[in-house]
């Protein structure tokens, strides 16, 4: 189990899972279909299709593979999905929705499931200044109204972003997951940034190699609850 982590149980056809507390398995190899069947209905999604079927086995085909997350740039590809189609599917989002019923969290691919992580944080200083932010262990700002350009700029530097440089496509999003986050209290998934952004998927993909939550969300400085 991952250490600061809460667990809970959650139980279908009389099989229990430990699960952490946003529903996500905590260890990935417990995964059946049972579980997903059953967390299914917890993600708005009554009934599992074939095509769900098909999003999910490639999930847990690339994690058994190596060990990762796969982005939801290379899932739709991979099942010739549009953005709306997959948000049709799992209307709570990727992360929370497709990623979660695969019984694969995001975290997995920074850490493997048992591995102890230190609790304390990390500091970041930035290149182009004295100002100091805390950072979780994966590069996560603490405090998302400590964020300012040079912390997304410096932050760009990490990202695989290329040539390091945010254009204004780049600010385009980050200012706009920022607007949402202080005015609405909340994150918007992916499937709201690229349409509100005027974006595909694969131009997202080449803006934000990274992906969505350790690419776009981290460079604005936001991260979904743990």
């Amino acid at each position: 189990m991952i250490r600061g982590t809460t667990m809970r149980l959650f139980s279908h056809l009389d099989k229990t899972y430990e699960v952490d507390e946003q529903g996500c398995l905590l260890n990935p190899a417990r995964w059946d279909e049972n579980f997903a069947e059953g967390i299914a209905r917890e993600c708005e999604i009554p009934v599992l299709s074939g095509e769900h079927w098909d999003v999910i086995r490639f999930i847990r085909d690339v994690y058994e593979k190596t060990c990762s997350c796969p982005t939801i740039f290379s899932v739709c590809k991979a099942n010739g999905l549009r953005p709306q189609e997959m948000q049709k599917l799992f209307p709570s989002g990727y992360h929370r929705g497709a990623c979660r019923v695969a019984g694969v969290h995001y975290r997995v691919s920074h850490m493997p499931y048992g591995a102890h992580i230190r609790e304390s944080v990390a500091d970041l200083r930035a290149l182009s200044s004295d100002k100091l932010y805390t950072t979780d262990v994966r590069g996560f700002l603490v405090d998302p109204d400590a964020w300012d350009e040079n912390f997304a700029v410096h932050r760009a530097m990490e990202l695989k972003i290329p040539g390091g440089q945010l254009t204004e496509r780049h600010w385009q999003i980050i200012y706009y997951l920022r607007d949402v986050h202080q005015v609405k209290h909340r994150i918007p998934n992916i499937y709201e940034t690229c349409e509100s952004c005027d974006l595909d998927l694969d131009t997202f993909e080449q803006l934000f190699p990274d992906g969505y939550h350790r690419g776009a969300l981290k460079a604005a400085g936001l991260r979904f609850a743990k």
